[in-house]
């Protein structure tokens, strides 16, 4: 009873431990984010004034850049805080699909005002009298906003680090876009400075271009996501190892994964010894799901299907004879021996596509070697005629 106790306390503490973990996780990633979402305000509001000013087109562009990363920040929040969040009634596999219809939307918006700036840009291109000279204001508050989002980009990227996020990851590496788009104003301000006008404008179109690219690389993966694509093919290894190094599992097949938001669903069959008891297969499958859940961040789903033989090779045994339709023709097929009433219990093996029967028998004072085999004997002789049985054995205890 006190190692049953024990046991209870052990598993409340690691609940209340890994809540504790999730709690200062979802802290850490709410504060970088909030921090990286103040300097994107900041910085787009000082880039899009000072080439409203400074008439710098590409600028004004990299501006809206950067006020569209305050999206992707709200959208990690949003996810942050809802991570921890249980699946319920009407979201059985939790609520990550929110996050990846957010995802869509916001890629559609981010292509059509990347496609808004290089409209415009062009436009402009042919109207050489109205071609903007920024001045050097522009040019600072440009180089300004590259130190700033890489001192950003580094920041996010050692907490993302320290926590195994890759949503967070994944945000750092867009704020780092806005850093190398910031590059591209740099050369077009410093070139129409120096007597190359068109240069602003063509730095607006490349501007335009990364924000189309960030936009579609954002809603493919997000659309990837929504069709159940698997995860990569590297990590997916990774499960197989993990799984197969589980002690009692013999093999493995149908391996399948998906994304939902930030988190990772997988389901498997595992195959293992076709005798084992029902309450050690499942004392297997529950190690697997374990172990999968412990070891790789983002898997909060996993789904166990057990296996005694590799079903894809071998006959289903779906025509078989349930066990009560089965027994009740095995109990028939034994009229006339006495000794089948001793039969304390029947186990059914239905493997390749055919049942291996077992049957327990209880060994007293009265029992002898030789009667045990004769009623053996007279038992696989009753059922010789029964093609769905594969074997018979008879165990004395």
């Amino acid at each position: 009873m006190n190692e049953r106790s024990d046991q209870l306390s052990d598993e409340n503490q690691t609940t209340e431990t890994e809540a504790m973990a999730r709690q200062a996780r979802y802290h850490a990633v709410a504060r970088v984010t909030i921090v990286g979402a103040v300097f994107d305000l900041i910085l787009g509001l000082a880039k899009l004034i000072t080439g409203y000013l400074a008439s710098s087109q590409a600028l004004i562009a990299d501006g809206i850049h950067s006020l569209s990363d305050l999206a992707t920040d709200g959208m990690v929040l949003y996810a942050a805080r809802h991570s921890n969040e249980g699946p319920d009634a009407e979201h059985p596999y939790g609520h990550g699909r929110f996050e990846t219809i957010a995802t869509v939307g916001l890629a559609v918006a981010l292509m059509l005002v990347a496609s808004g700036i290089a409209y415009d840009a062009i436009m402009r291109l042919f109207e050489a009298e109205i071609v903007p000279h920024p001045g050097m204001w522009a040019l600072f508050v440009a180089a300004l906003s590259i130190g700033c989002k890489e001192w950003i980009y580094h920041y996010t990227i050692r907490v993302a680090r320290r926590h195994r996020s890759d949503m967070l990851r994944a945000n750092a590496w867009h704020s780092r876009t806005d850093a190398f788009s910031s590059v591209i104003v740099v050369i077009g301000i410093a070139g129409t400075m120096v007597g190359f006008p068109y240069l602003d404008a063509l730095a607006a179109i490349g501007v335009a271009l990364i924000i189309a690219h960030i936009g579609g690389s954002l809603g493919w993966n997000a659309l990837k996501e929504l069709v159940d694509t698997a995860v990569d093919q590297r990590q997916v290894d990774k499960f197989r190892q993990s799984i197969m190094s589980v002690g009692g599992v013999r093999d493995l097949h149908l391996l399948r994964t998906r994304r939902a938001g930030g988190q990772v669903l997988v389901d498997v069959h595992i195959i293992t010894d076709a005798v084992i008891s029902l309450s050690e297969g499942h004392h297997i499958s529950e190690m697997v799901s374990s172990r999968l859940l412990k070891e790789f961040e983002g898997v909060t789903d996993v789904t166990v299907h057990i296996d005694p033989e590799d079903d894809e090779l071998q006959p289903l045994s779906l025509a078989l004879p349930m066990r009560d339709e089965l027994l009740s023709r095995v109990h028939h097929d034994l009229e006339g021996i006495e000794e089948v009433e001793r039969i304390e219990r029947f186990t059914l093996h239905y493997l390749a596509g055919r049942i291996r029967l077992e049957m327990l028998m209880p060994f007293d004072e009265n029992s002898r070697p030789e009667t045990c085999h004769l009623i053996e004997q007279r038992v696989r002789d009753a059922l010789k005629d029964n093609l769905l049985i594969e074997s018979i054995e008879v165990y004395w205890h």
